[in-house]
């Protein structure tokens, strides 16, 4: 339904494809110039009045914008209908508490919610006065920060759609990202970021403008801005605070004009997922799927305002950008760290949480066994007993509890289950004083140095089962959980109050999970290992331009197909595993795509496809599910690999063998050799000596090779790659 909002006091040009474009009075003249490929272009030249002439159709956020909206009142305060509303509500609870924390950026930066929510108006405000117009997409490549944040939501509060990549994708994906989403302008995060990509993007790409967030104008390569408009992050605040302070003098007069809304089902953002191979996948979520995060993690992570957590994650991440809209709408302090600073801003800022990857909570703990490793030898051996005692202990307590995962169906029978939970409590019993003196002597220490006071959040990747127990036993909580990009991302996390070790908790409200056999797609009962599918508010729309892959993924009854491998624990009413009943297990993944404990997804065709250009190859697999890095199978030709290693003056006659170290040298060589111009790269290998064939079922009878099957082959060989 329209609202309106004032007239008065602005100006109106024809725009692309004869769009009537709205501009406040008192900003620009506007200069229109040809530029090279024939369209065109409107450039600032000085301030004016200027009459009004037409109006401009424009969008809002209802909640975010209501100030100017004619039938505000009859809003209800606490109705999101679009991620930027929650501003306003965050600033009515919370407005003078600190928002936002980003001291690692020029200039330092400290915003309270009231502050921020103006800095949002505005810039929102400021894209409006430069002609970003409703649905058209614009191109957010930058890192996190509060700036970013301020672009993010503000492009959102304009009901236009941000496309959304870090600093560190490869300048090929990023050009392939922006000419493929149709975006018609660029927002960057500093001049040194860009004039790496320009040389790549200029040439190939129609840039309406450029804003720039941090860093100065002066210092982008004027070779490739000369033909395009260019702000910097104050200019836009700066022209949207004068046009707002323009629309707010009229609407207090009364002068008001019909406009649309922002719609829950509008997209809100493109998000794409993996890799540059293939053709990119840019997943479509809308105000409606983010909103549903934002809405339903409270169960899952009951923060309340004044809580304090540590942002490190790249803020085009899902689940970075869904945890930052959710602690936001609960008046939380952010504080943006990263990898390098995040050991000293744990200490110094004693976060209530943070929010993160696996390879950050294995770096935690690689930090504490480096730290009792270099202790002297009575300081180690006290610190290891006490954490092994600990971690009985915690067997133990977990029996009794019944927090004990089984994929039986039937229950123990009553006397089973009664002796088991008596022998977890005898043995919990004894082991307890021992631990009690760990917690105080040692494990005191360590959580003081970690400074996580609540719990530590987890997602993106698959938590290692060490890591998992080794927390839990040092008395700091993990909750982890689970989702993807095109689940906005979550769909399930441990709850607080009942954390099961090897899951990933309870589905979120309103959320399905289903278990379907990976060849014949019927629903398997709780239990069974099959394939993940997802059902609720936060699946995606679809993927951009590509009907086909939105086909494969998302059925006629809205059942998404995550390719993930899981299953879901059986209940059972007494017994070791009774407080299990309904969590989600995960075991792997049966698509390709490979997730880091980093959180990037990569898929590993590309790179495999490069390496069997190789005569020396036979066969590879690319690995590397919740590793920091790819590790890699491979099959060699051994023929053409004694060739190489004769050629090469590695051995000298025929009757010489290659050895395997000389063998892995040379496959590692080669390897390298084919994907370095990859955006990833393949780490450690492991010749595997039977090749993959139809008759040992390691390929399917169309000749590709089976993932599944060879990692689980070969699923301990994997393990000790990465070790």
């Amino acid at each position: 339904m329209p609202i309106c909002f004032h007239s008065t006091s602005v100006i109106s040009f024809f725009g692309q494809a004869g769009v009537s474009v709205l501009f406040p009075a008192r900003v620009f003249e506007w200069k229109p110039r040809l530029v090279a490929d024939h369209r065109w272009i409107w450039r600032p030249k000085t301030f004016a009045t200027l009459e009004v002439r037409h109006a401009l159709r424009r969008k809002c956020s209802p909640l975010l914008d209501a100030a100017l909206l004619s039938n505000a009142s009859a809003l209800s305060s606490n109705e999101w209908r679009a991620v930027p509303d929650i501003w306003k509500s965050a600033t009515e609870k919370y407005g003078h508490r600190t928002a936002v924390v980003d001291l690692y950026h020029d200039p330092p930066t400290e915003l309270t919610y009231r502050q921020l929510e103006e800095d949002i108006l505005d810039f929102s405000e400021g894209l409006r006065v430069v002609g970003l117009l409703p649905e058209e997409k614009i191109a957010l490549f930058a890192d996190n920060s509060c700036r970013w944040l301020v672009a993010d939501q503000g492009t959102m509060a304009t009901g236009a759609i941000n496309v959304v990549r870090g600093t560190r994708a490869s300048n090929d994906e990023l050009v392939k990202i922006y000419n493929h989403s149709d975006s018609i302008a660029l927002v960057v995060d500093n001049p040194e970021f860009f004039n790496r990509l320009a040389e790549s993007l200029i040439a190939r790409a129609n840039i309406r403008f450029l804003v720039l967030l941090w860093g100065d104008k002066l210092f982008l390569n004027s070779e490739y801005t000369k033909d395009i408009i260019l702000y910097d992050f104050k200019e836009i605040i700066e022209l949207g605070r004068q046009s707002r302070l323009s629309l707010l003098s009229s609407s207090k007069k009364g002068e008001f004009h019909a406009i649309e809304t922002i719609e829950p089902d509008d997209i809100a953002t493109l998000m794409y997922t993996s890799g540059t191979s293939g053709i990119p996948k840019g997943v479509m979520l809308s105000h409606r799927n983010l909103l549903h995060q934002i809405k339903n993690l409270w169960e899952c992570v009951p923060m309340v305002a004044g809580d304090r957590f540590l942002s490190m994650l790249p803020s085009w991440h899902a689940y970075e950008r869904a945890a930052e809209y959710f602690t936001f709408a609960y008046g939380v302090e952010q504080v943006y760290t990263n990898m390098a600073k995040l050991k000293g801003d744990l200490k110094r800022y004693q976060p209530q949480y943070i929010i993160s990857v696996p390879l950050v909570y294995e770096t935690i703990y690689s930090s504490i066994h480096k730290q009792i490793s270099s202790s002297s030898a009575a300081r180690k051996f006290v610190a290891l007993s006490l954490i092994r005692i600990s971690l009985l202990y915690m067997e133990a307590k977990r029996i009794y509890e019944g927090k004990v995962l089984t994929r039986k169906k039937n229950q123990d029978p009553p006397i089973v289950a009664l002796l088991c939970n008596l022998w977890g409590r005898v043995v919990a019993a004894i082991l307890w004083p021992f631990h009690i003196l760990g917690m105080k002597l040692v494990f005191c220490q360590m959580r003081s140095a970690i400074g996580i006071s609540k719990a530590g959040i987890s997602g993106g990747g698959s938590l290692p089962l060490h890591i998992d127990k080794f927390f839990e036993a040092i008395g700091v909580k993990l909750q982890n959980g689970y989702g993807l990009t095109e689940t906005s991302p979550v769909v399930a996390c441990r709850r607080p109050d009942n954390i099961v070790l090897g899951t990933v908790g309870y589905p979120l409200n309103f959320t399905e999970i289903m278990i379907v056999d990976l060849e014949t797609g019927r629903p398997l009962s709780d239990g069974s290992k099959g394939i993940v599918k997802v059902r609720g508010p936060q699946v995606m729309n679809g993927y951009y331009k590509n009907e086909s892959a939105t086909g494969e993924a998302i059925d006629e009854d809205g059942w998404f197909n995550s390719g993930d491998i899981g299953w879901i624990v059986p209940k059972h009413s007494t017994g070791m595993s009774h407080q299990c009943g309904g969590m989600l297990v995960l075991e792997g993944r049966a698509k390709d795509t490979i997730v880091l404990s980093t959180g990037e997804n990569v898929e590993p065709s590309g790179l495999e496809e490069a390496v069997m250009r190789s005569n020396l190859i036979q066969h590879i697999l690319v690995v590397g599910q919740d590793q920091r890095r790819l590790g890699a199978l491979i099959v060699p030709n051994r023929d053409e690999l004694l060739l190489a290693a004769k050629n090469r003056l590695l051995i000298n006659d025929e009757n010489s063998e290659l050895s395997k170290d000389k063998m892995i040298n040379l496959l590692h060589e080669e390897v390298r050799n084919r994907t370095k111009d990859c955006s990833f790269h393949i780490g450690p290998i492991m010749i595997v000596d039977e090749p993959f064939t139809i008759e040992n079922g390691l390929m399917t009878p169309t000749m590709k090779v089976r993932r599944d099957k060879v990692i689980d082959l070969y699923k301990v060989e994997i393990a000790n790659l990465f070790k």
